[in-house]
């Protein structure tokens, strides 16, 4: 099946009405799943001139964003979390090496929190990954990648805060 952004972000709203907690949550990873497999949608809205983060939809009820990621090269993020929400990574091109971390001291007041590596996995094209609240986790990509997310909140709109290896 072909999807249109718009059936896309719908099916998302019906599935968070219904259940916006983790078990809602897995609907809606399975569902980015079967999004990524379809290519017309990964060409239409992960092209090769896109931005690393590009909003596509954000839901005026709900809250929820999906966004589209295009990475020209290798990065690395920190460790980190989404702070009050929650996200999914949908690798659609390309791989990313993504790592659990475990808090070890929280942050307090400006010093960053303290974590230590639990394990490390690689999202290749067509897998997903929900992070609740709290999940800490860091991706690096080798290479040029291409990601659908999804935020429980537009994160541009949250204070984060930082965490470094302990």
């Amino acid at each position: 099946m072909s999807y249109t952004l718009e059936q896309f972000a719908a099916a998302c709203r019906r599935i968070l009405t219904d259940d916006r907690g983790p078990e809602g949550r897995r609907k809606v990873c399975a569902l980015v799943q079967d999004v990524l497999k379809d290519d017309v949608f990964i060409a239409t809205h992960l092209g090769d001139d896109g931005p690393e983060r590009k909003i596509l939809y954000e839901d005026p009820e709900l809250g929820f964003c999906i966004l589209a990621h295009v990475y020209p090269g290798a990065k690395e993020s920190q460790p980190h979390d989404h702070g009050p929400s929650w996200a999914i990574y949908g690798q659609a091109r390309g791989e990313t090496v993504m790592s659990d971390w475990a808090l070890v001291e929280p942050p307090a007041g400006s010093a960053p929190g303290k974590v230590r590596h639990l394990r490390s996995y690689t999202l290749k094209p067509g897998m997903a990954h929900v992070y609740n609240e709290g999940d800490l986790h860091s991706p690096r990509r080798e290479g040029p990648t291409r990601l659908l997310r999804l935020e429980g909140t537009n994160m541009d709109k949250v204070r984060r805060v930082a965490y470094e290896k302990a």
